[in-house]
């Protein structure tokens, strides 16, 4: 116990906001210079668990508890695959991924002297906002429980089926954008690579993104692409306020890489400095068309000196091609007499 205490003090002097501004690395015109690799791992979830409420900061009770069961899920996950185990149930997982593929974080972020309960702070519950009944119908094509269902049960629906073609599946199961949006707007963490890559210029920032290899491209002191042009990931521009840099990203289109959000999402992202090794994160979406009002987040990116490697997904992995001939099978077996959707 006395060693997570170390680590945990170590977390909170390397998360300080108190470094002078002449220890923030900045760039020939005195601007804060943002650029480098950062991991933003963390055990922190970005909605709060329920059971905290409006609790915004873990007790250092919580923290321990937090630390131990995630040591204890990587020493599990961990664990050799016993050879001669039985096949796992019908509908159950195949165990696609253990701890060695994931990287889940080992302990919560922390910010101004807290060790939060979620990314999200803005509602106060630390979770988004209710839905729209538009909103949900789009974020319902997510949900990976579909997967789990026997047979070819969208037969019995005249409308499209989810696997007809490669276009009627998910951005993200086509490799077009991360699961989860590492990339933003706004940027979240997720299971695995996590890492970001900044390059800064005069007029430029660029972020790759470990996950699905985006890279964001924000100009400095522009203005917005006209609105007839869209894109997943909307259009950034950003400025600089005192030593906070600034991102405005509109122009989404109808299927933005934020699950459920709609062509009306707004996200403003701000980049800070905390000190020569640590960013800070924060973000507010707005998008009237999804949710009932604007949420918000934030939390530090840690740099680090290892590096982003290549994620080589693209839409014509094997995975997507096994989906599909998964589902002519399925329908065969449904219809034996009648033509497939494909054929």
């Amino acid at each position: 116990m006395d060693s997570i205490w170390k680590m945990l003090a170590l977390v909170a002097s390397v998360y300080s906001a108190t470094s002078a501004a002449n220890e923030i690395p900045r760039m020939p015109d005195g601007r804060p210079d943002l650029s480098g690799t950062y991991d933003v791992t963390t055990a922190t979830p970005v909605e709060r668990r329920s059971e905290f409420g409006n609790q915004r900061a873990l007790t250092s009770a919580q923290v321990a508890q937090l630390v131990n069961r995630m040591a204890a899920i990587q020493e599990r996950g961990s664990a050799p695959s016993d050879p001669n185990r039985a096949p796992p149930p019908v509908g159950g997982n195949v165990g696609a991924y253990n701890t060695f593929f994931v990287d889940i974080g080992s302990a919560p972020f922390h910010v101004d002297g807290e060790f939060r309960t979620s990314v999200i702070v803005d509602p106060a519950n630390g979770r988004k906002p209710p839905m729209t009944e538009a909103a949900r119908k789009r974020a319902a094509k997510y949900d990976r429980s579909v997967f789990r269902r026997d047979g070819a049960w969208w037969l019995e629906s005249d409308a499209p089926g989810p696997f007809d073609d490669p276009e009627s599946l998910t951005i993200v199961d086509r490799c077009l954008v991360g699961r989860g949006v590492p990339g933003g707007p706004p940027v979240l963490p997720t299971i695995y690579n996590n890492m970001k890559r900044i390059v800064q210029t005069h007029d430029h920032l660029m972020i790759l993104v470990e996950m699905v290899h985006d890279a964001r491209i924000v100009r400095l002191n522009s203005e917005h692409a006209p609105p007839q042009v869209r894109s997943w990931y909307g259009d950034s521009i950003g400025w600089w306020e005192g030593d906070t840099l600034v991102v405005d990203t509109t122009n989404f289109n109808d299927t933005p890489a934020l699950v459920g959000a709609s062509r009306e999402l707004h996200v403003v992202e701000r980049f800070k400095r905390i000190d020569a090794d640590t960013l800070l994160y924060s973000f507010t979406v707005d998008d009237p068309a999804s949710w009932s009002e604007p949420w918000s987040g934030e939390y530090p990116w840690p740099q680090t000196q290892d590096r982003v490697y290549e994620y080589a997904c693209h839409e014509a992995n094997y995975a997507l091609a096994s989906m599909l001939k998964a589902a002519r099978m399925l329908e065969r077996e449904a219809e034996p007499n009648v033509l497939t959707r494909e054929e």
